[in-house]
């Protein structure tokens, strides 16, 4: 009931606040501001949605990178196990006389395999890394280009209201 009382009461308060607003210059309404205000509302528009655009597509262009990232790393993972499989079986398909040779073998194999799954994991992450880099700073240039309409729009605005 309290928050009731007190929203009403801000409510009251807000809106009478808005009857006391000073009357605007009369130069404000002239039809030269009000054209700049429609120029600068629709560059405004027209950059907010250009920035979206290269929101969406910095984002598809994460997406994308992370599933391929995610792809390599299981390719070089799965190779790895086939190379240790196929050393582990010449293991036991070898001779009793050879089995100490073919297990020293199968371990430098499976160590061989998973250093060169990990280098590939390393890679698929550098280039993923890159490719998120890149794509933060497209956005970051969108919304500067979308702040310069911004200010530009309000300064064409300003300067319609001083003629």
């Amino acid at each position: 009931m309290n928050k009731l009382l007190s929203a009403l009461i801000a409510g009251l308060f807000v809106s009478s606040g808005a009857f006391a607003q000073p009357a605007a210059p009369a130069s404000a309404s002239s039809p030269a501001v009000e054209h700049a205000q429609g120029k600068a509302d629709k560059n405004n528009a027209k950059a907010a949605a250009s920035e979206a655009k290269v929101d969406a597509k910095a984002d598809a262009k994460v997406e994308k990178a992370d599933a391929k990232a995610d792809k390599s790393k299981a390719d070089a993972h799965a190779d790895a196990k086939a190379d240790k499989a196929k050393a582990h079986a010449k293991v036991t398909e070898a001779k009793p006389e050879d089995k100490a040779k073919a297990d020293a073998k199968a371990d430098k194999v499976a160590a061989d395999a998973d250093a060169k799954s990990a280098k590939k994991s390393v890679k698929a992450d550098e280039k993923n890394a890159k490719a998120k880099d890149e794509a933060h700073a497209d956005k970051a240039k969108a919304e500067v280009k979308t702040d310069q309409v911004k200010a530009e729009g309000k300064a064409d605005v300003k300067a319609a209201a001083a003629k």
